[in-house]
């Protein structure tokens, strides 16, 4: 059974500010590290998620960016943004965006609504098989940094066709486990995976296969990617699936079985239904009451 992948705050993190749509990020100085002019393109399409209820900081999870035409969307598992099961409700994220692909420590937060008006600003999605464990969230053009130094998967980045991954196929997980980055660049970790279900079908009759690799709280809404020299010089990667949560069994002796090590990744074909320019969804639930 799948269990959930968030990380909570860090315990010294600084009291939020008041919710607002960007604030920008000082240069770091010179000090703080050299600039870097052969970042991997694939560090900046993984941003870190921080969910808030009003200015309460709940939890740190992982997401990552895709444009589709025109608009673009920050894409993370669906339970980072609403898990009614846990009582995690929060009203805002906010995410980081590098101003500087040469300075990294240039950085800006961009404060994200999860709700207008009592109406989910996010999309998720559904199959046969229940909710699918995807969500995406429209980023106005407006509200990104002019010059904003990030990558985005885009549908080409997409599989056409299934036969080309083969079961143990090796995979990269880019995401924040346990939080951790490089705190002075801001940029994501990456963790070895490879498929660990016979990919194309659905496990278990659900819209995900699985991986094998170390994956821990935070990493929840990591794009899980194969290296792919065809799928554009910019950015040669496949985009197979999203992370979701560590697959587990119900029955496992705690004191004598080690976890399965397998994990949930839901296909990442969804995000052209969920980034239709007629949503098939909208998040739902209410708006969650913002405490004092």
């Amino acid at each position: 059974m799948p269990t959930s992948r968030l990380a909570p705050p860090h315990p010294t993190a600084a009291a939020p500010a008041a919710p607002a749509t960007a604030t920008p990020g000082a240069a770091t100085p010179a000090s703080a590290g050299p600039a870097h002019r052969g970042i991997e393109p694939l560090l900046l399409t993984t941003t870190q998620i921080s969910t808030f209820l009003g200015t309460q900081l709940l939890t740190r999870a992982t997401g990552f960016f895709f444009r589709r035409e025109k608009d673009t969307f920050l894409v993370t598992s669906r339970h980072v943004l609403f898990d009614e099961p846990t009582g995690h409700l929060p009203d805002r994220v906010e995410i980081g965006v590098h101003l500087d692909a040469v300075n990294l420590g240039r950085m800006t937060t961009l404060s994200l609504p999860l709700y207008s008006h009592g109406t989910a600003t996010w999309r998720q999605g559904s199959d046969s098989g229940g909710d699918i464990d995807v969500a995406v969230l429209a980023i106005e053009g407006r509200v990104l940094p002019a010059g904003a130094a990030l990558q985005c998967f885009e549908p080409q980045h997409l599989l056409r066709t299934l036969d080309t991954v083969e079961v143990g196929s090796p995979l990269l997980l880019v995401g924040f486990p346990l939080g951790f980055h490089d705190t002075v660049h801001h940029l994501p970790v990456v963790r070895q995976a490879i498929v660990a279900s016979s990919f194309g079908l659905r496990f278990q009759g659900e819209g995900y296969f699985l991986t094998d690799a170390r994956a821990h709280r935070g990493s929840s809404g990591a794009p899980v990617v194969m290296r792919c020299a065809d799928a554009g010089d910019a950015l040669p990667w496949k985009l197979l699936g999203v992370h979701s949560s560590r697959m587990d069994m119900g029955t496992r002796d705690l004191a004598h079985d080690e976890f399965l090590g397998l994990n949930c990744a839901w296909y990442a074909d969804v995000l052209m239904t969920l980034t239709n320019p007629v949503p098939a969804r909208n998040g739902r639930g209410p708006r969650p009451r913002v405490s004092a």
